[in-house]
């Protein structure tokens, strides 16, 4: 479409109604001055802020970190392999994970449909790792591999000792336990949860709350979710049955069970809640 902005715009200057006198002459060229077409580096193909590891925050910490690794792992894989899931018991980075796919496109498609999806009642907040990880360095690079793992420990010892940041606030908090007062958290955001409504259609569910109690799980599922056409496969997650994965053919169909079982009680008491996955 034509922006109409152009047409308010003055006629463009020509040659021919510039006076020869006012037009500058181009000054000789330097050869030396023009750089060689190989040493020019290729435009990124991507934003520099993008990479192919995804940092996740906002993560529900009262889950195990291998049931939350191994939950991660199959919901980013509709976006493609995952190469790697990283989560760690620490306190520092309690709630926090980091996902890496083999490009960038894999994670940039990720965090902008991901973003904010409700994880175990609690909304993730994606953003993109600063420096790249090992497991995509291996995948991509693999003969500076060792030098990669070097600077990166090199760096993390030195930052842990002279980050400036972290210097500041560990002496403000020396400061309040000299002075006797205890150091107070800065207040949490309240994370607003994304209503199910609003949630993109695909053809993967995503089922949370499943009981318990229930025996054969992926058979009471597949029983159930086959009432309806164009089933494709039911996933459960390892060491974890109060959640799974339906897929089917497509969108359609897995919209029409979506809106006939979700609050489905399977046990007679407890509802199950069905949302669509991240594509």
């Amino acid at each position: 479409m034509a922006d109409p902005m152009q047409s308010m715009l003055p006629a463009p200057i020509t040659a021919t109604s510039v006076p020869s006198e006012l037009v500058a002459q181009p000054a000789p060229l330097n050869p030396s001055a023009v750089p060689n077409a190989s040493t020019l580096a290729p435009p990124p193909s991507a934003p520099p802020n993008v990479s192919e590891t995804l940092y996740i925050q906002n993560l529900n910490e009262r889950i195990k970190i291998n049931v939350m690794k191994q939950t991660l792992k199959a919901l980013f894989s509709n976006y493609g392999d995952v190469l790697d899931v990283v989560a760690h018991r620490n306190l520092r980075m309690r709630g926090q994970a980091f996902v890496s796919f083999p490009d960038a496109e894999m994670a940039r498609k990720a965090q902008r449909e991901a973003n904010r999806f409700p994880l175990y009642s609690k909304p993730m907040q994606i953003s993109f790792a600063r420096t790249r990880s090992d497991a995509v360095v291996k995948k991509t690079d693999g003969e500076h591999f060792d030098q990669h793992k070097k600077s990166r420990l090199e760096h993390k010892k030195e930052t842990r000792y002279t980050n400036p940041l972290k210097a500041k606030f560990k002496a403000k908090r020396i400061a309040a336990q000299v002075d006797g007062a205890s150091a107070q958290p800065a207040p949490k955001r309240t994370a607003v949860q994304m209503p199910d409504e609003y949630l993109p259609s695909n053809k993967i569910l995503f089922l949370q709350n499943i009981p318990e109690g229930v025996t054969d799980t992926k058979e009471q599922l597949l029983a159930l979710f086959s009432q309806y056409p164009n089933l494709h496969d039911v996933r459960l997650i390892p060491t974890k049955k109060d959640i799974a994965f339906v897929e089917y053919l497509d969108e359609a169909s897995a919209t029409v069970a979506k809106d006939a079982l979700h609050n489905y009680k399977l046990d007679g008491e407890h509802k199950i809640k069905i949302t669509f996955a991240r594509k």
